[in-house]
């Protein structure tokens, strides 16, 4: 397959290392992944934008970008001015016009698009481009409304969780395809200590405040890591911060590669989300290093943790509080063989390799299943035997 993939037009990717913003992660891990199976990716993004993989190339168009840091980033959303003359939907809208009239030539035979609401106008106009939206966010009824208004055959969405189509269950889903996490970068271990942990924006709906009182009812500690979220200021100050003190540890954000020693560390990672939450990669991460999860039974929860045996599913922070108790009876292998089978990267990459074959299909997906492995595998030999010594006539 050739496969066009865009997260933002005016963000660099990778991330700039002092922001979180999942969908770009996992657009990388994509492209990386599709492009190791032998299909070509072709990923959109501004100038500094660098993906080094196999059959993986990025397009820039010469496009700067606005956004190279956290800071920039507020600065954005705050920028009224800004946002009201659209210049960072214009910024999407220039290289998603550019992707869909290559594609309609037939450089590209599916169009990935991680924000669906940025190609919705200009994927309509070409009916004959196979269009696959990831859905990151819950479907707000605004954000409903919109699909069923630009609705076209053309267009195919794929959930994060089953959890996540509540809301618009109608919707022509190609797909649930659950977030991979690196299980290398997050390995296990057995041993850990007697602390519990919360990781993750601190937001209201993360239920920080809430992870304070079980910790503070069990007589826990607890390690506090994550940047405060734009616009939760004053929830931090109002609710986090009083309660800080030997006990309650606010560490901050933490790089990506030093959070797997905490999560190793932890007696159990507390979830107690007060949203809908369409997955939660800080869940797999932590179950991947071994800790147990113990989170409120909201959003795609009970479809990653395996309630008794990776973690447990709780109605109320009073359950919450009784499963702290009892989570020593979790086995921590447990909790690793359970992401390593369901939500490592190559599990993720295997699916959205399903479901893009399955939305383009002429012919049937599985014949273009075997077209697609045919080729793969007639040019994994052309170069096998390109690398061999000629042998003499």
């Amino acid at each position: 397959m050739k496969i066009a993939i865009l997260v933002r037009a005016y963000l660099v990717m990778p991330r700039p290392s002092d922001m979180i913003y999942a969908p770009v992660d996992l657009a990388i891990d994509i492209a990386k992944g599709l492009g190791a199976k032998g299909h070509d990716v072709t990923v959109f993004g501004p100038i500094g934008t660098e993906v080094h993989a196999p059959n993986v190339r990025v397009e820039t168009l010469n496009l700067r970008p606005l956004v190279t840091n956290q800071e920039q980033f507020n600065d954005m959303l705050d920028n009224t001015e800004q946002l009201a003359h659209y210049v960072p939907a214009l910024w999407d809208a220039y290289m998603i016009d550019d992707i869909y009239r290559r594609a309609a030539l037939g450089e590209f035979d599916l169009v990935h698009i991680h924000h669906p609401e940025t190609a919705l106008a200009t994927s309509r106009l070409f009916p004959d481009v196979p269009t696959a939206f990831t859905l990151h966010d819950p479907v707000y009824p605004w954000y409903r409304e919109l699909f069923e208004l630009y609705a076209e055959p053309n267009h195919h969405y794929i959930s994060i969780s089953d959890n996540q189509r509540r809301d618009a269950p109608d919707l022509p889903y190609a797909a649930t395809v659950y977030n991979g996490t690196n299980v290398e970068l997050f390995s296990f271990s057995e041993e850990h200590e007697d602390y519990l942990l919360f990781a993750g924006r601190i937001t209201p709906q993360k239920g920080v405040k809430e992870a304070i009182q079980v910790a503070k009812e069990t007589n826990h500690r607890l390690l506090i890591i994550g940047p405060v979220a734009h616009g939760s200021e004053g929830y931090f100050e109002q609710y986090i911060k009083p309660e800080l003190n030997e006990r309650i540890l606010y560490l901050g954000r933490v790089d990506q590669n030093q959070l797997p020693t905490y999560y190793q560390k932890a007696k159990a990672l507390l979830t107690p989300v007060q949203w809908e939450e369409p997955f939660g990669l800080t869940t797999v991460e932590a179950m991947a290093c071994g800790a147990p999860v113990i989170s409120l039974n909201r959003g795609a929860a009970p479809e990653i943790i395996a309630d008794g045996r990776t973690g447990y599913i709780v109605n109320s922070i009073a359950e919450m509080i009784e499963a702290v108790g009892k989570v020593e009876r979790i086995r921590r292998r447990d909790c690793r063989d359970h992401v390593q089978r369901h939500f490592a990267t190559e599990r993720m990459v295997d699916s959205y390799e399903r479901a893009f074959l399955d939305i383009i299909q002429p012919g049937g997906p599985h014949r273009l299943r075997a077209k697609y492995g045919a080729e793969f595998i007639k040019d994994k030999l052309r170069k096998v035997r390109e690398r061999l010594p000629r042998m003499p006539k």
